[in-house]
């Protein structure tokens, strides 16, 4: 599973991603928390450092800028210096901002964060204070922003709502909005505001609202998955969705489809730091995927594994492509089987190639390893030292025959194979007949080739290829008293 969606990630392409909402200025203030104030009994932060990031919808489309998606943003700010703030991030990160409009009779919205580090570590948010207006936008600039909103999406692939219940989401400019992208068969995603008001949203492609948010829409406390899956139904149902997605922050997504579909897409567990962002990280991989094709399970579970890096992070913070990417080799390799890790030569090559793609050296070695000793796990440790993914050529059991004699291997080769497995140093492991790799080598190409201290490197099989393209030859040290053949001996004297 995770291979296909590896080659989801490589294969998204730049869609084009209208996101309308909230545009806010997220501000940190860092500073180390030292005592209690002589004025209040209050927690002193020395500030000495302040950032500003784009929050609500500005986030969104921030979080697909880092995704490589071309960003069309739509949402209106106040006429103010924070405004000029968002327009100055939005212009440096190339998102497209003609459909961001300004309003002189209302503030720019600013979620100021104050970040306490405990001894000059531990960075922990202190306090947070929002500058906004939770007014609709008047008519006269509704209007504009509805046509402004309505030449975005002239070419869009997919439409993001990003609703943060500011006055932007007015349910005539969503109604307009949604309409004109059905009848251009436009997908149409969004993230709605807490249980209120949410025919506005009806005929959306699809909405992803948290648990909380899905309870107080249909009137249930979402405790249990079935509980999910029936509030999914109700939501599909009642404003006539696609697909009705309910986020579980730690127990994953809950999927229910018109056609009648329905799964729980669990979350692997993660070292949570920090929820915020998390819902507008899912948001913006979800609507990516989407856009590029994907199915709705397809892009659910890309937008697990977005928003589950997203909390390892402090603050409203991006992904890369490069880092979902780097999650899913690591999870699969981390979570391979026997079956999962032993592959043939084309099986390999596409992990072989993302890997070459993030920069990445890849280790090869080779033997029979009939019976697996203290020599062989040092062995295979300092190999896989050498790079970032280690495959081990392990011969078959006829071609042990031709080199050991017809008294071996002692172990079958599913069984050796079973045992390397086990070993975290081997991410692969791919048997071959011959009775030298060199012809698999060729195949593989690998930048190290390592072979025991106890060859020479002229003598060592492949090593001549592997130098010809600028790789090169390690000789691994062995640990003494160890070998099959010693063990063997001890075996039949005793």
């Amino acid at each position: 599973m995770a291979s296909n969606l590896i080659e989801w990630m490589q294969k998204l392409g730049r869609p084009r991603v209208v996101v309308l909402g909230d545009l806010m200025l997220d501000r940190y203030i860092f500073g180390d928390a030292e005592r209690i104030s002589q004025e209040a009994p209050v927690i002193l932060l020395r500030a000495d450092k302040r950032e500003e990031r784009l929050g609500g919808a500005s986030s969104v489309a921030t979080m697909l800028a880092a995704l490589e998606a071309e960003v069309h943003l739509c949402g209106v700010t106040g006429d103010d210096a924070d405004a000029e703030r968002i327009r100055q991030i939005l212009k440096n990160l190339d998102i497209n901002e003609r459909a961001v409009l300004s309003d002189s009779n209302r503030p720019t919205t600013v979620k100021e964060r104050y970040i306490g580090r405990a001894q000059a570590r531990h960075p922990q948010q202190m306090m947070r204070v929002d500058f906004e207006s939770r007014e609709a936008l008047c008519s006269a600039v509704e209007k504009k922003l509805l046509d402004a909103m309505l030449e975005a999406i002239d070419k869009a692939d997919i439409v993001l709502i990003s609703d943060y219940d500011k006055g932007v989401c007015t349910p005539n400019l969503l109604q307009s909005t949604i309409s004109e992208c059905r009848r251009k068969g436009i997908p149409v995603v969004a993230d709605p505001i807490r249980g209120k008001d949410y025919v506005k949203y009806r005929g959306c492609s699809s909405m992803t609202p948290n648990r909380l948010e899905a309870g107080l829409a249909t009137g249930r406390n979402i405790q249990t998955l079935e509980d999910a899956l029936q509030s999914a139904r109700e939501l599909r149902d009642m404003l006539g969705l696609d697909s009705s997605i309910i986020t579980l922050d730690k127990d994953g997504m809950a999927l229910c489809q018109k056609n009648g579909y329905e799964e729980i897409f669990p979350t692997r567990p993660r070292a949570v730091y920090d929820i915020t962002g998390a819902g507008d990280m899912v948001m913006s991989m979800l609507g990516l995927a989407l856009s590029a094709g994907a199915d709705y399970p397809t892009a659910i579970q890309l937008a697990n594994v977005a928003g589950g890096l997203e909390v390892e992070k402090l603050g409203v913070a991006t992904v890369s492509r490069e880092e979902i990417i780097q999650d899913l080799l690591h999870h699969s390799l981390a979570g391979s089987t026997h079956a999962g890790k032993v592959m043939t030569p084309s099986q390999i090559q596409p992990h072989l190639d993302q890997r070459r793609r993030l920069g990445q050296k890849i280790v090869f070695t080779n033997g029979c390893f009939d019976i697996l000793h203290a020599g062989h796990v040092q062995y295979l440790q300092e190999a896989r030292r050498q790079g970032d993914l280690l495959i081990v050529g392990l011969n078959s059991d006829s071609s042990i025959r031709q080199l050991k004699g017809p008294d071996r291997p002692v172990n079958l080769v599913d069984a050796r194979a079973s045992v390397l497995a086990g070993l975290q140093a081997v991410d692969f492991i791919t048997v071959f007949h011959e009775s030298t790799p060199a012809k698999l080598i060729e195949m593989i190409k690998p930048d190290v080739l390592v072979k025991g201290a106890d060859y020479r490197k002229e003598d060592v099989v492949g090593a001549e290829l592997v130098e010809s393209y600028g790789g090169r030859v390690y000789l691994a040290g062995l640990k003494d008293g160890y070998s099959t053949t010693s063990i063997l001996k001890k075996m039949k004297a005793a």
